[in-house]
């Protein structure tokens, strides 16, 4: 028995405008006329035959084409360092809810925390004629600034300041941040502080905390009993030799503290388990023989020992205010680059409630 032909596009493949054309035996331009709602153009007979066609070949336009033809994709476009990172989770989120709600949509681009593919994204995106970007990159590529003004499409920053790059930025307040992670831990009675972080060179964000936990530690004796502080570096290596390290870290901050309590800062949530790792290797729990302080408030921090105390971070507002941003500039805004910092907001629990029991 033979097999019926399939019609034109039909064979596993999308039905394309030429296809309808050539069923209903009219031009193209007669079935654009159709599918754009001009069918007063047309006699009722050639409307009925391209109706047809489109029904037997079951075409649908590209949304892609049907955008590009009229100028705008309603497309975003999101890089981020690391989207196994629960920060850069929460802010896609609050980006996608800000694009939606406007009817556009994000397209991300993960780097994986491979700083030397940031113009490679950028350029990835583009290919789909995104209109805008959103960065949350680790800001270590000079050329990225270049690339952006080549594309001539807004950008905004969220979290990491990109050198030589004019635009838009969406962060937490490091600086008061730090100062009100400092101050709890002061008003708690530790002395010895260790702030543990990843490689601090080229990315905005961990210099500025750095910076403001050296400096918080060295005015800290105008405001009250002085604090002593250390960072240490945990590198990317190997999991045994990381863990390894920073449990000699640990070790060395305890015994510097001379019988005064002592507690460790971690940087975020990825150091915060690398900590509470070497805690547990160590034998040591949070809040016992070492105070803990974590930015970023992951779901599971209520949970680990006593509870970590954390430093949450406004993540889904900061995506939200990222995207709202650029929207505005999508829509014509003019202004000068503007900065939005935002505060934290401290949640204490057991990792820093009671010093003297690690004493």
């Amino acid at each position: 028995m033979a097999a019926a032909a399939a019609p034109s596009g039909a064979a596993g493949s999308r039905a394309t405008i030429a296809d309808v054309a050539r069923e209903a035996g009219v031009s193209k331009a007669t079935v654009s006329r159709f599918l754009n709602h001009r069918e007063t153009l047309l006699s009722p007979d050639i409307a009925m035959r391209v109706e047809r066609a489109v029904a037997a070949l079951g075409y649908s336009p590209s949304p892609m084409a049907q955008a590009l033809k009229r100028g705008r994709t309603r497309l975003i476009g999101l890089v981020v360092a690391d989207v196994t990172n629960p920060y850069s989770v929460a802010v896609l989120r609050g980006a996608e809810q800000a694009c939606q709600e406007a009817g556009y949509l994000v397209m991300l681009f993960n780097l994986g925390n491979d700083s030397g593919r940031e113009r490679e994204a950028m350029a990835a995106l583009a290919s789909y004629q995104v209109e805008g970007f959103i960065l949350n990159t680790l800001g270590r590529d000079p050329g990225v600034a270049a690339e952006a003004l080549r594309l001539g499409r807004p950008v905004v920053l969220v979290d990491r300041r990109h050198s030589s790059m004019q635009a838009d930025f969406v962060s937490l307040d490091n600086a008061q941040a730090m100062r009100t992670v400092l101050a709890h831990l002061q008003a708690q009675g530790y002395r010895q502080l260790l702030y543990v972080t990843e490689p601090v060179r080229g990315v905005s964000s961990r210099t500025e905390r750095e910076a403001a936990f050296r400096e918080g530690c060295h005015q800290s004796g105008h405001e009250g009993p002085a604090l002593q502080g250390q960072t240490f570096e945990s590198q990317d290596d190997a999991p045994e030799a990381q863990l390894q390290a920073l449990a000699e870290a640990l070790q060395a901050c305890r015994q510097q503290a001379g019988g005064q309590p002592a507690a460790v800062l971690a940087s975020n949530s990825v150091v915060t388990l690398r900590v509470c790792a070497a805690l547990a290797r160590l034998g040591w729990q949070a809040g016992r023989e070492l105070g803990l302080v974590g930015f970023d408030d992951p779901d599971w921090a209520p949970f680990v020992g006593p509870g970590i105390s954390t430093l949450a971070q406004p993540t889904h507002d900061l995506g939200r205010l990222a995207a709202t941003c650029l929207l505005e500039r999508l829509g014509g805004l003019g202004l000068a680059p503007r900065q939005i910092l935002l505060p934290g907001q401290l949640r204490v629990r057991g990792s820093t409630a009671d010093p003297s029991a690690g004493t």
